[in-house]
């Protein structure tokens, strides 16, 4: 493969892992506290450990993301962050980011293109290469793929089960913006 192909897998890298880095280290400064009544009010339990584990993985999974180090496992923490934030947040809405509380469009996007950099792998300029934790510049296998969609879906359809109880109207997609 070309170097205009590394290009572009790296900037999709940091931009999408800096992009939800930020948003983690938004949550720290903002303070977690309120994250955590934030979480309760959309009818999680646990609302202030919720907001931990949020800005972590966010944080983490961001910024391994964009260095494309442990490629696969990063984008299946930005995949379940997404999976978390489409249906407990944004499903209700429905698909446009324009709405009033926004839509899916966003949530989607960012996980697709986790998904996609991770069955592609993270290319020759990453800490992936740099360590041999993949062979070549890009994985030879779907595994990368099947990690990141399959382990990110299901962590985060796993902690929808374990802390969510959806209010009503809220698995109804679009429901907020027919009101």
């Amino acid at each position: 493969m070309s170097h205009h192909i590394d290009a572009a897998l790296l900037l999709m890298r940091v931009v999408l892992g800096l992009t939800l880095a930020a948003h983690g280290i938004n949550k720290v400064r903002g303070g977690l506290q309120g994250t955590g009544r934030w979480f309760t009010g959309i009818g999680f339990r646990w609302g202030y450990p919720n907001a931990i584990v949020a800005a972590t993985f966010e944080i983490g999974g961001g910024l391994f993301f964009a260095l494309g180090l442990l490629t696969p496992l990063a984008a299946a923490s930005i995949v379940g962050l997404m999976v978390v934030a489409m249906i407990s947040a944004h499903w209700k809405v429905g698909f446009f980011v324009f709405r009033p509380d926004q839509g899916i469009e966003y949530v989607l996007i960012l996980a697709a293109v986790a998904i996609g950099v991770s069955g592609i792998g993270p290319g020759r300029w990453s800490l992936d290469k740099a360590f041999s934790v993949i062979d070549s510049g890009y994985q030879s296998t779907w595994w990368g793929l099947v990690i990141a969609a399959g382990l990110g879906v299901l962590g985060g359809l796993g902690q929808l089960a374990a802390c969510w109880k959806p209010p009503a109207g809220a698995l109804t997609f679009g429901s907020a913006s027919k009101k």
